[in-house]
């Protein structure tokens, strides 16, 4: 294999991925221009439909006694009625909350506050191969990898996650 061999199979791939990203960007291009022609429409039944889903939220909420038994019912393929509220709960500052729990609550910190502790990756890649074994990491192969990364635009992603498909899928119908 020479390098002149190498360029001439670059080339080609990027031939061919220029034409799927091309293929992609018409795709995009008539998604965005359907976006466009159907947003008035769209953003017109979605008023209309807040509308019609206030009406109908108002009508249940002054007859509850309809929904005693059963607490629900379904009517062309919409479930109305009540269910029981699961509730929530909403804090600001965690480390604040845990505290005031600690103070509060020592008895229940266990159960109300969760404690955790997580080796950081990134920290953990400075250490030898033999200091991460000591404290029972394995460490994947640092040497070279192939690189087969294009430079350009949005539509990589798009484009790059339907290579990878295409490869993943490729190994597994090899192996």
């Amino acid at each position: 294999m020479t390098i002149v061999e190498i360029e001439s199979l670059t080339k080609a791939f990027a031939d061919v991925r220029n034409e799927l990203a091309d293929v992609v960007g018409v795709l995009n291009l008539q998604i965005e221009n359907a976006k466009r022609k159907h947003l008035a429409d769209i953003k017109r039944l979605v008023a209309r439909c807040a509308d019609k889903h206030g009406a109908l939220k108002a009508a249940i909420e002054s007859a509850p006694g309809l929904f005693d038994k059963p607490r629900t019912a379904v009517f062309h393929g919409i479930k109305v009625g009540f269910r029981k509220s699961s509730g929530s709960v909403d804090w600001e500052d965690d480390e604040q909350v845990a505290k005031l729990v600690e103070k509060h609550f020592p008895e229940q910190l266990d159960l109300l506050v969760k404690t955790s502790r997580k080796p950081i990756a990134k920290a953990l890649l400075q250490l030898s191969v033999a200091e991460l074994k000591k404290i029972g990491c394995t460490a994947e192969e640092t040497g070279d990898v192939v690189v087969i990364k294009p430079t350009d635009s949005e539509v990589d992603k798009i484009v790059n996650a339907l290579l990878n498909d295409a490869t993943e899928e490729a190994a597994e119908e090899a192996a």
